[in-house]
């Protein structure tokens, strides 16, 4: 059997991603061959602070198709960045570098070549600069999907906020019917791809105890009636529940899936029970896109002690897809 490459864009340079990438492929063997979108020069520069010995095998992304790929090397797509030291603070710099990344990927996932890809973590200020939420809502926007969504995927317990990297004053006027349906609609069809049974959801209230004082009081005129109809369209779906005690054990081990209806109510214990056990995958896009569950992590550049767990899990759960 002859398996897709896994394509990877570095994302922000000054980052620990190289570090973490360094270890997860040394950590074990892929069948998948690897290929990551990234400065040759930079790359040198950080292996050598990190004590990494592995031979760089340079790919011509315009003839991918005539490679057989392996994973002997660290299959390399050169992007142009002058730096001179391994590890710099974030700055504006790598804008330019970051978008050509994700260009070049682009155009390879259109061809149709793989529909595996990973990208590590970006700095949302100098690299989105408030025109995207996050990576998710970037690729979305830059593939034309119009409906997706965000899931932290654990094999134990995964959630999805139903709106992502949105202030908490704008929440409430995100939520509706049409948000709610399309969450779950996807959810349902990824798990009825990848593991083959259609996934029990949980869908939290926005307030506290799911009660207002208010006279609108969205838990009871909208995520209620929506989760009715979708009871009649035979998704496995439930709640509204308080969020305060959904993720208690006896609660959280009754589903599969957590929708909350915004990112921290349902990140925040996702990474309290599963650190970085846990991947960030898009649904919706024309592809299989994944992000390891960390940021940048500038304070902790060129140490050598960062958790490469996410990046192995995201590595893993595409090698054989």
């Amino acid at each position: 059997m002859v398996y897709k490459p896994i394509l990877i864009v570095a994302g922000e340079p000054n980052s620990i991603f190289s570090e973490i990438f360094f270890k997860s492929i040394k950590y074990k063997k892929y069948k998948s061959p690897i290929i990551i979108i990234a400065s040759k020069k930079l790359i040198e520069l950080q292996m050598k602070k990190l004590n990494v010995n592995k031979k760089i095998r340079l790919i011509d992304f315009l003839n991918i198709e005539k490679y057989n790929l392996n994973n002997k090397k660290i299959n390399l797509i050169d992007v142009k960045f002058d730096q001179k030291k391994p590890f710099k603070r974030i700055s504006n710099k790598s804008k330019a570098y970051i978008e050509k990344s994700f260009e070049i990927a682009i155009q390879i996932l259109n061809k149709k070549i793989t529909n595996k890809f990973i990208n590590g973590p970006i700095s949302k200020k100098f690299f989105l600069k408030k025109k995207f939420l996050g990576i998710t809502e970037y690729l979305a926007f830059k593939t034309k999907t119009k409906n997706f969504a965000m899931l932290i995927y654990n094999k134990e317990l995964s959630v999805c906020p139903l709106t992502t990297h949105l202030p908490l004053k704008k929440v409430s006027k995100k939520i509706s019917n049409n948000l709610i349906r399309n969450k779950v609609k996807l959810i349902d069809n990824f798990y009825k791809k990848y593991f083959k049974h259609r996934p029990k959801i949980a869908i939290s209230g926005l307030n506290p105890h799911c009660e207002s004082t208010d006279d609108f009081n969205e838990d009871d005129k909208i995520i209620k009636p929506t989760i009715k109809s979708l009871i009649k369209s035979n998704y496995k779906i439930f709640g509204p529940f308080a969020a305060d005690t959904i993720f208690l054990r006896k609660n959280r081990k009754k589903f599969n899936v957590i929708i909350g209806m915004y990112h921290d109510q349902v990140l925040t214990p996702i990474k309290t029970l599963f650190e970085y056990d846990a991947i960030n995958i898009t649904l919706g896009l024309p592809f299989i896109r994944i992000s390891p569950d960390h940021g940048p992590n500038e304070s902790m550049l060129g140490k050598n002690k960062s958790n490469p767990k996410s990046l192995i899990n995201a590595l893993t759960f595409l090698d054989l897809k």
